[in-house]
């Protein structure tokens, strides 16, 4: 009996002995080799989401049989063939002349569903904003479950600075439900229609999920809305009842404008240029050029460096008391004597409202405005782009002086510089990110009719002011 009792104890001890020894081993395996460890913890997580990209939108193109052929050369200045994805609306087929046959440099079109059961009452109104509000839902019949992230709506006259765009949506989560877009830049226009809403012209973006719900409810929001005018307005209704609110993105633009819009674009705000609408209703961008020529000369500039397309820039030329402002790939204004920063941030009034009205109330916009005037001899001397170049590490773009015809007195001082030769690097993506206005040095030339800018970021502490 004792025998017995005394080797179970032991077989007990020797067990006990034998399971601390294996734990203290595999202790000291684990904490000797902690790289096999990580590996397999990385190697069980999820892999992380791809960043947004251009193949992850789907555009919906509205645009008419009678349009189409004349503005799908405006479409073509910034489509991507193979890269974007997207459908051109129609109201009806396109005749066997005015086709072409296929052009795989567009996007295909498509004959809207038929919308004759919606009711219109909008006096005045066009029932083409019902077709063309659906659009969204033809889009996501289209799109199913495929890798769509945004659905991007815009008008046949709407042109797009994609990487801008992107960027502009990237910032965003893409899984949660987003209304973006921008308002128009009149005050009378967001009164009668919402300064909640984000005008089709400009562009609208609507995250895929809740493109899908708002597919879902639309059709019995359009029966509500017979009263409305457009398309935007019938979307923003729908929208507001499932409870989601407009994400203002001052990149988009509807241009509710007409005339001369150089001011508008002189003083463009710190954010992407993401679209630009109504450019058959503007002046030409550029003077001695018709629209599609002018369009053409600035997507040169937009595709060497689309993130600073119309960024503002102002530097100070001391030795001369000069003061430049450089809406880089389009205008260089010089000014004479030291104008501060905050006056220059201010919108030139160059064009006219969208409505043409005798009522000067009316005459109120979304922005700082200011006064041109109506002198052309006491106008800032103007240089618009003539060139642009990308190299290795710089781009150099060259603005050419622009003689008002009007005007044959020319101030001594800023009669030498015929030339502005702008040298600056690559804007790489700064969306999303804190940002900052650059700042810019006058450089010696040898040329008096010359003269060179650098444009560079500023220093932690500099001010963008006439320096003593």
């Amino acid at each position: 009996m004792f025998l017995y009792f005394f080797s179970t104890r032991l077989q007990t001890l020797l067990l006990l002995t034998s399971f601390s020894l294996l734990l203290f081993l595999l202790l000291l395996l684990l904490r000797s080799s902690p790289t096999s460890f990580t590996v397999t913890s990385a190697a069980s997580s999820p892999p992380s989401p791809s960043p947004t990209s251009l193949r992850h939108l789907l555009f919906g193109i509205a645009s008419s049989s009678k349009s189409w052929p004349r503005r799908k050369e405006l479409l073509r200045l910034w489509w991507r063939p193979g890269l974007a994805r997207g459908i051109v609306f129609l109201d009806s087929p396109l005749n066997s002349s005015a086709s072409g046959g296929v052009d795989h440099t567009l996007p295909p079109t498509s004959v809207s569903a038929d919308t004759s059961r919606f009711p219109y009452s909008y006096k005045g109104g066009r029932r083409s904003a019902i077709r063309v509000a659906r659009i969204v839902k033809e889009l996501v019949e289209i799109a199913g479950d495929s890798e769509v992230r945004w659905i991007v709506l815009g008008d046949d006259d709407t042109v797009f600075v994609l990487e801008n765009l992107v960027g502009t949506l990237a910032k965003y989560d893409w899984e949660g439900w987003w209304y973006i877009g921008g308002r128009s830049e009149i005050v009378e226009q967001n009164v009668k229609h919402s300064f909640g809403m984000a005008f089709g012209g400009a562009g609208i973006a609507i995250s895929y999920p809740l493109a899908r719900v708002l597919a879902n409810v639309l059709d019995s929001c359009l029966v509500r809305y017979p009263h409305l005018y457009g398309s935007d307005a019938r979307i923003f209704a729908c929208l507001a009842e499932l409870g989601v609110e407009l994400t203002h993105e001052p990149g988009f633009h509807q241009v509710d404008l007409r005339g001369d819009i150089s001011g508008l674009l002189s003083a463009h705000p710190l954010a992407p240029l993401v679209s630009l609408h109504h450019l058959d209703f503007v002046n030409s961008l550029y003077p001695d050029m018709n629209q599609t020529m002018a369009l053409k000369h600035f997507f040169e500039a937009v595709n060497a460096d689309p993130g600073r397309i119309l960024q503002q820039t102002v530097c100070y030329d001391r030795l001369k008391s000069r003061t430049l402002s450089i809406s880089w790939g389009y205008v260089v204004q010089l000014f004479e004597g030291n104008l501060v920063l905050t006056d220059l941030l201010s919108v030139p009034k160059t064009f006219t409202q969208w409505k043409r009205s005798r009522n000067t109330s009316s005459d109120v916009y979304m922005f700082n405005s200011k006064e041109y005037s109506r002198d052309q001899c006491k106008r800032p001397a103007i240089f618009f782009l003539k060139s642009v170049s990308a190299g290795k590490d710089k781009i150099e773009s060259n603005y050419s002086r622009h003689f008002w015809r009007k005007c044959s007195l020319i101030p001594n001082s800023t009669r030498s510089p015929l030339l502005i030769r702008v040298s600056s690097q690559r804007l790489n993506d700064t969306v999303g990110k804190a940002s900052r206005r650059h700042c810019c040095d006058v450089l010696p030339s040898s040329s008096g009719f010359i003269m060179k800018i650098d444009i560079r970021k500023c220093k932690d502490n500099e001010l963008i002011a006439m320096q003593p």
